[in-house]
C-alpha cells in the first residue's frame, strides 16, 4: 500500500510540476505544451506525468510515462520538443518525427509556433510507444550461456 501511496505522489507532483511550467510559460510555448499533453492523454489514459533529472541548474523535466518512458516534453525558447525514448524503433508512417533523426534509440519531435500538430498521427505515434514499453517489460530476460574460465562463451 505504502508503494501505491509514493506513486501516487509522484504522479501528482509530475502534474503540478507540468501545471505550473505551463502557467510559468504563459506564450504559446505553454499552450502548445498543454496541448501536446491533452493529446497524449487522449492517445492513452493510463499515461503518468512524471519530473525527472531535477539538479541545481534544471527544475526538471515534463515525462509522460507508461511501461516506461514514452516521451518528454521540453520548452525551450524557439521550440517545443517531444522526444521519444524507444523513437528508433517506432514507425513513423507521417513523418512527425524531424529532429535527433541520427541516434540509435531516441526520436524528436520539434514544434515550432504557428505549426499544427497531425493529432491522429501523434496519437497513433503515442501509442506505438505505450505497446513497445508494455512488450518490453513483459519479455523474458534472455539467458546468456555461461562463460568458460577463458571468457569465452561455452557453446
Amino acid at each position: 500500500m505504502a508503494l501505491n501511496v509514493k506513486k501516487d505522489e509522484a504522479a501528482e507532483s509530475g502534474s503540478a510540476f507540468i501545471d505550473a511550467k505551463i502557467e510559468e510559460l504563459g506564450d504559446w510555448r505553454g499552450k502548445m505544451l498543454a496541448k501536446v499533453r491533452e493529446i497524449i492523454h487522449a492517445a492513452d489514459s493510463e499515461i503518468v506525468e512524471e519530473r525527472k533529472w531535477v539538479k541545481a541548474t534544471n527544475p526538471g523535466t515534463p515525462v509522460f510515462s507508461h511501461g516506461g518512458i514514452v516521451c518528454t516534453g521540453e520548452t525551450y525558447k524557439n521550440v517545443v520538443k517531444m522526444t521519444f525514448a524507444k523513437g528508433a524503433a517506432l514507425k513513423d508512417p507521417a513523418g512527425l518525427f524531424n529532429s535527433s533523426l541520427e541516434g540509435n534509440t531516441r526520436r524528436a519531435i520539434d514544434i515550432h509556433e504557428g505549426e499544427r500538430i497531425n493529432e491522429p498521427a501523434l496519437k497513433d505515434l503515442i501509442r506505438a510507444a505505450v505497446a513497445l514499453n508494455l512488450k518490453s517489460q513483459n519479455k523474458p530476460k534472455s539467458k546468456q550461456k555461461p562463460r568458460s574460465a577463458s571468457g569465452k562463451r561455452a557453446d
